[in-house]
């Protein structure tokens, strides 16, 4: 378990040696990259979706890195099966420390004709799911314990294309995200922040029209999409006891995107 090292290098308080983390969305994309992230940093990993064989492909990358990895497909909309994730982590490693709540799903649409299906489907995956995976964890987590929640830099500022669902979800999930902390914190020791990402090097933006990703890359104050690593240094640091007097906030990780 992380400790609040008083002496030694400040290094040390990013590490994450003897703790254990779970992932949600690990089947790649950002997820995959937490994964391996939060093993760099010493943690063992739980790594969770909906599709096993390619949790099997991340869990061999973090066993490469000498950790330990435990493979649990769940659907995160399914409030039983975030438990039975919650136990599976401690009846294998005996204690649960850090969860990533990253599993996400999009939609674009003109708000006058986006289905209603669709609407619901983004919030019962982006944010009832983040809900229900908390729920779980925080009823075995032990004190001095990090939730870190993946927002979106649109869920503090607009978007060039329609995504009132995706928006919504994210705006709700940083809601979310203040007031499990205030909930959490000082009752139970759990400390619970959110990351807010602008567009990300991955193969979710593989497929996105130049033009559109040029639009958003021009909202950015860097003018540039962020990386992988860049990403996954926020959520180690918000995992660890580097963070450990951050709580209820949101981090924006999105080249200034949010600050314009």
């Amino acid at each position: 378990m992380r400790t609040s090292a008083s002496s030694g290098s400040v290094l040390d308080l990013f590490r994450l040696t003897g703790s254990v983390a779970v992932v949600t969305g690990a089947g790649s994309g950002l997820g995959a990259g937490f994964a391996r992230a939060l093993a760099e940093a010493g943690a063992d990993v739980v790594v969770a979706a909906r599709r096993r064989d390619r949790l099997e492909k991340v869990a061999e990358s973090v066993t490469e890195l000498g950790r330990r990895c435990l493979v649990v497909p769940t659907d995160v909309t399914d409030p039983g099966q975030c438990d039975e994730l919650a136990c599976a982590a401690v009846a294998e490693f005996g204690h649960l420390d850090v969860l990533v709540n990253n599993a996400g799903v999009t939609h674009t649409a003109p708000a006058t004709r986006e289905r209603p299906e669709d609407y619901r489907n983004v919030l019962e995956v982006n944010l009832f799911g983040a809900y229900w995976m908390a729920q779980a964890c925080a009823r075995v987590m032990r004190p001095r314990s990090s939730i870190v929640n993946v927002a979106s830099t649109l869920g503090l500022t607009k978007s060039v294309l329609p995504q009132a669902a995706y928006a919504s979800s994210k705006a709700g999930l940083i809601g979310l995200t203040r007031d499990l902390s205030n909930q959490w914190s000082g009752r139970k020791g759990i400390r619970v922040n959110a990351i807010a990402p602008g567009f990300v090097e991955t193969d979710m933006i593989e497929d996105m029209p130049s033009e559109t990703l040029g639009r958003f890359i021009a909202e950015s104050s860097l003018g540039r999409t962020a990386t992988q690593r860049e990403i996954d240094a926020a959520v180690v640091f918000l995992a660890s006891s580097g963070a450990g007097y951050i709580t209820g906030s949101t981090l924006a990780v999105d080249g200034g995107t949010s600050g314009h």
